[in-house]
């Protein structure tokens, strides 16, 4: 017969524990069961590894070598990379690659000129949602509660949920024209027990909202009175379409510059990648960075240990042909300027969304929730009108492919021509009259 025993925590974890334990109590609090197992195996395997880096014959590492040490390559498989063999076919450090950690770091703050803490450097993932479930690894617990808004996007809650067990709080994301604060602050109110999670997603997707500069000051209030309440706070900061912002008074800057300095009660995770930001999305390369008001050295490096750890175990390490891609084209002396050009186009199709809604045949029909950045908007319809029979009308009788998500239907205006916007727009709002109730027609 099987025995079971409660699982022992390797020596690595319980120092890095120890370390949070003695310097940020508070972080140590937010950790899950399994996030107190994680840690980085510095000793074993890639501990010898590193040891034994540089040495003339070096019989450790996992991959083959030709005769003068290049890495073994298939010379067909490498004309699909302007890249040389070692920055395409080696193993990358599960942490990322050093030069393209520090690059992201620093971008990180040319984009956020207001920091003004410590931050950790970034660990690389494969991909934002990779980056979300390592976090959800540190800090997800079965019986803990993950606050977010409703409308989200479906993967929050595949990850959280279904993957780790927790249950979603949600919170309606709109009162009115404004994001619904209150709302939210009271669903953290409600929310069993000291420990708080809170995922925060600007752009938001579905709707393509961001915060007003406003807004981000009162959210930043209502988390800092939540702190001092004696909550200890985990927020998670979905910055998957950072810079997509399009009208003035809107947060420009990411919300950790706002909240990363409130109080020793709260941690902020910042989950943000080249997907969007890039327009790199098959490449697969997201970051995971933290911050805390009076983060020391010591809980910076123990907390990237655990991600790195949680990455380990996982994937392993992400693609090193996509990170060295990506670290060349941050080394690009064109880079800003492409940037300006893929952020003009989207800004155009933004605009023209906006021009079409003052048509009256369109916005006598269809209802927006409130959007300003991003890829997309939403068309709520009325409780009467189904949407997903109104997705699938479109898409049988107009090949018009849309998103239905509840009674929203999500359209992605990154993904259409511009001269399409408008047409697309008149034939939703022609397929949302007809569902219309009989004495309505």
């Amino acid at each position: 017969m099987l025995c079971s025993r409660r699982m022992e925590i390797d020596p690595l974890a319980r120092a890095l524990n120890e370390t949070l334990t003695r310097e940020a109590p508070t972080v140590f609090a937010l950790l899950s069961e399994r996030g107190k197992r994680l840690f980085f195996p510095v000793e074993g395997i890639l501990g010898q590894t590193s040891e034994a880096k540089g040495s003339a014959m070096n019989a450790t590492i996992g991959i083959g070598f030709d005769d003068v040490g290049a890495p073994l390559a298939l010379p067909s498989l490498l004309k699909s990379f302007n890249l040389p063999p070692e920055d395409v076919l080696p193993y990358a450090p599960s942490f990322g690659l050093p030069q393209l950690r520090e690059r992201w770091g620093a971008m990180l703050r040319e984009k956020n000129s207001s920091l003004s803490v410590r931050l950790s450097l970034p660990v690389v993932t494969a991909g934002i949602t990779h980056a979300l479930d390592v976090a959800a690894a540190l800090f997800v617990d079965p019986n803990d509660s993950v606050i977010l808004p409703d409308p989200a996007w479906d993967n929050y809650a595949l990850t959280f949920s279904s993957l780790y067990g927790a249950s979603l709080s949600s919170y309606p994301a709109f009162r009115g024209a404004q994001y619904n604060l209150a709302a939210l602050e009271e669903t953290i109110a409600r929310s069993p027990g000291s420990k708080k999670i809170v995922l925060l997603n600007f752009p938001h997707n579905p709707s393509g909202y961001t915060l007003t500069v406003k807004e981000a000051q009162d959210l930043a209030q209502l988390l800092r009175r939540r702190a001092e309440s004696g909550d200890t706070l985990l927020v998670l900061l979905d910055d998957a379409y950072f810079g997509l912002v399009y009208e003035e008074g809107i947060l420009r800057e990411s919300l950790l510059s706002i909240l990363s300095n409130l109080h020793e009660r709260i941690l902020i995770a910042k989950i943000d990648g080249a997907s969007k930001e890039d327009c790199a999305w098959g490449l697969r390369i997201g970051f995971l960075t933290f911050a805390q008001r009076g983060m020391t050295d010591a809980v910076a490096t123990a907390l990237e240990h655990k991600a790195a750890g949680a990455v380990r175990a996982s994937v392993s390490n992400a693609c090193r042909a996509s990170q060295a891609a990506l670290l060349s084209l941050y080394n690009s002396p064109s880079y800003d300027a492409e940037k300006v050009r893929t952020f003009s186009l989207l800004h155009e199709r933004y605009r023209e969304v906006r021009r079409a809604l003052t048509d009256s045949e369109i916005a006598n029909a269809l209802q927006f929730l409130p959007f300003n950045s991003g890829y997309f908007f939403c068309v709520a319809l009325p409780t009467w009108c189904n949407a997903d029979v109104v997705r699938r009308a479109l898409l049988r009788d107009h090949s018009i492919g849309v998103i239905a998500m509840g009674n929203l239907l999500r359209i992605a205006y990154s993904s259409l021509p511009r001269k399409h916007i408008e047409p697309v727009l008149q034939t939703i709002a022609q397929v949302c009259r007809s569902q219309n109730p009989p004495e309505n027609r």
